[in-house]
C-alpha cells in the first residue's frame, strides 16, 4: 500500500498536479499549491473555485480541471499583480464599491437563509389564511365613453336587443373594447368607489348606468360573481417568502443600527454633484 502512494504521489508531482503533502490526511485548506512572486494561492482558494463553477465544467474529469483551475489561478494572480500599481482612482473606486457590495450579499444571503424556511412560510401561511373569512368576487364587463348623452343612446341600443358586448366592441373608447368590455375577476378595493359600489349593489346578469367616475360615463354588467378561497401554500409560497425576507432583513439592520456608530456628514453636500464624474481624476 506505501508503494501505491508513493508511485500516485511521484505521478501526480510528475504531472505538476500537487506540491507540498501528497497524502490526502495532510491537505488543508491553507496548502499552497503555487506561487506567483511570492504570492500563496491555496487548495482552499482552488476549491472554492471549483465550487463556483457552472455544472458543465464541474463534470470534466478531476486531472483537467486540477490543472484548469490552477492555471487560472496562477494566470490571474499574474495579471492582478502587474496590473495593481497602475490602477486609477476611478477603478479602485469600482474595486472598493464591488467587494462591499459581495460582502453584504453574503450578509443577507445568511440571514435570508435562517429566516426563510419551509416551517416559516407554513407558520406565516397559517397566520394569515386559519381564520380566513370568504369574501366575494365580481366577473363584470363594461362600456366606457365620455358623456352621459352618449351613455343613454348605447342603453337604448342594448334595450333595444343589442347584444352588450357587441355594443362595447362599437362604443367602447378604453382597452377592454375589443374584448367585449370583460373585465375579468376582480375584488372589493380593485375598482374606483363609484364603478364598485355599484357593482356591489348588483346581481348577476344585471345591467345598471350611465354611472359617472373619473374616467367617463360607463355602463355595466355584472356576469357573474363567485365566493372567495383562501389560496393555497404553493400560489402565495413566493410572496410569503418575500415578506419573510424583508421583514428579516429589515430586523438585522435595525439591530445592527442600534450598536453601530453612524455619521453621515455628507448630507449637506449638494446632490448634483454625483453627476460630476470629473471628481474621479482628481
Amino acid at each position: 500500500m506505501a508503494k501505491m502512494t508513493t508511485f500516485l504521489g511521484a505521478f501526480a508531482l510528475g504531472m505538476g498536479l500537487l506540491a507540498g503533502p501528497t497524502l490526502a490526511e495532510d491537505l488543508t485548506a491553507a496548502t499552497v499549491v503555487a506561487t506567483v512572486n511570492g504570492k500563496e494561492i491555496t487548495l482552499g482558494q482552488m476549491i472554492a473555485t471549483r465550487a463556483g463553477l457552472p455544472a458543465q465544467y464541474q463534470t470534466l474529469p478531476d486531472d483537467v480541471l486540477f490543472k484548469g483551475i490552477l492555471d487560472q489561478l496562477v494566470q490571474q494572480t499574474t495579471l492582478q499583480q502587474d496590473m495593481e500599481p497602475r490602477l486609477t482612482k476611478r477603478q479602485v473606486l469600482e474595486l472598493e464599491n464591488n467587494h462591499r457590495s459581495a460582502v453584504a450579499a453574503m450578509a443577507l444571503d445568511g440571514i435570508v437563509k435562517t429566516a426563510v424556511t419551509d416551517e416559516a412560510i407554513q407558520a406565516a401561511y397559517d397566520a394569515r389564511y386559519t381564520n380566513f373569512q370568504p369574501g366575494t368576487e365580481y366577473h363584470a364587463a363594461h362600456i366606457l365613453v365620455d358623456s352621459e348623452d352618449k351613455a343613454y343612446d348605447i342603453l337604448d341600443q342594448i334595450e333595444g336587443g343589442v347584444e352588450f358586448a357587441d355594443a362595447a366592441k362599437t362604443h367602447g373608447t378604453d382597452g377592454t373594447a375589443a374584448s367585449g368590455g370583460d373585465l375579468g375577476w376582480f375584488g372589493e378595493g380593485m375598482m374606483v368607489k363609484p364603478f364598485e359600489e355599484a357593482v356591489m349593489s348588483m346581481k348577476a346578469g344585471e345591467l345598471k348606468g350611465p354611472i359617472k367616475t373619473e374616467f367617463g360615463w360607463h355602463l355595466i354588467k355584472l356576469l357573474e360573481t363567485r365566493a372567495t378561497q383562501a389560496p393555497k401554500l404553493d400560489d402565495v409560497r413566493e410572496e410569503l417568502a418575500q415578506e419573510l425576507e424583508q421583514k428579516a432583513v429589515a430586523a438585522r439592520l435595525e439591530e445592527l443600527t442600534k450598536i453601530t456608530e453612524i455619521e453621515k456628514p455628507g448630507e449637506g453636500i449638494d446632490p448634483a454633484v454625483l453627476k460630476d464624474e470629473t471628481l474621479l481624476d482628481k
